[in-house]
């Protein structure tokens, strides 16, 4: 992998409940040849009587990329997966190459071609206002395929009053696929939904050691004052949730006006992370059994031959 980010420091998980994107499948139409008499011999330039298939056209998603850009935060940048409040981008699980966690280039292009294949662009405590930006690295690679994983941070601010509203968050995603667009209208996205806040903290806050590490100052509209079940902590917690919750139906949306891009249809936010595939240093962000366990997930929605935000029939 080309590493392209550095980071500060902190960051955190997040998501919520999806729905919608849009990706078509095009049918094969069959024409059949006649003569200009309407009798039964081969049309012009036929060498029988029977019907010759059109050219199929190409699917609009590519199921098999040949490269890949990744955007996001400290859950693509590895933080706190290898040691203490420190970014790990060998095992990110979008453009790794830790063999244990066998990244999405891993598994798409294979461990000796993700390298020259792939390139991280996230960057540790990134919010989406910062994703236009990273866009912009991403669409110079000219990537068949850019990851993304973006709005923990978004969520885990200071306070619930301080966390970024929907309207914002939504237009900034839609302006860094409109950069994208500018300069590679083509290429394909994958968007992550964000994880489920409220999950990483009731799994964590069991562990005395990452309570500690939460103090540090680790997503404090959720894990501040962890241990606390009063009507206002409970009250913010929720708020919070909601909030992670309007982020993905906000990616859901825009992501679903483009043929070019899928949504991970809520797998990432639904997924029930245990304490196995979290960080033993701060018990919030993905272990190297995490990141694995997204990299599974993304691989199987890019690879998918229905979109899987699309509504089951």
């Amino acid at each position: 992998m080309r590493d392209a980010g550095t980071g500060r420091t902190r960051s955190a998980l997040a998501t919520a409940g999806a729905v919608l994107v849009g990706s078509g499948v095009l049918a094969a139409a069959v024409l059949a040849g006649c003569d200009a008499t309407g009798g039964n011999s081969p049309a012009p330039g036929s060498t029988s009587g029977k019907p010759r298939p059109s050219a199929k056209p190409t699917p609009v998603w590519d199921r098999s990329p040949d490269s890949l850009a990744a955007v996001g935060d400290s859950i693509t940048r590895g933080f706190d997966a290898c040691g203490v409040l420190t970014d790990c981008p060998e095992v990110s699980w979008a453009t790794g190459t830790d063999e244990g966690v066998r990244s999405l280039a891993v598994r798409l292009f294979g461990e000796k071609r993700a390298e020259d294949r792939s390139w991280n662009f996230a960057r540790s405590g990134a919010a989406m206002n910062d994703l236009p930006d990273q866009m912009r690295k991403a669409a110079a690679k000219s990537p068949d395929l850019v990851t993304v994983l973006m709005g923990a941070n978004d969520a885990c601010r200071p306070s619930v009053a301080s966390m970024t509203p929907v309207d914002e968050f939504k237009d900034d995603f839609a302006k860094s696929l409109e950069v994208l667009r500018r300069e590679q209208p083509k290429t394909q996205v994958y968007v992550s939904s964000v994880p489920n806040l409220k999950r990483l903290w009731s799994q964590g806050r069991g562990n005395p050691l990452g309570k500690q590490v939460w103090k540090l100052g680790i997503c404090p509209s959720m894990l501040g004052d962890a241990d606390a079940l009063d009507a206002g902590a409970v009250e913010r917690r929720d708020a919070v949730q909601r909030r992670v919750i309007d982020y993905n139906e906000a990616l859901a949306e825009v992501c679903g006006r483009e043929d070019r891009c899928r949504f991970d249809g809520g797998a990432v936010f639904d997924y029930r992370f245990g304490t196995g595939q979290l960080s033993r240093w701060d018990w919030f962000h993905p272990s190297k059994d995490g990141q694995s366990r997204l990299a599974e997930l993304a691989f199987r929605a890019v690879t998918a031959r229905k979109d899987p935000a699309e509504p089951t029939a």
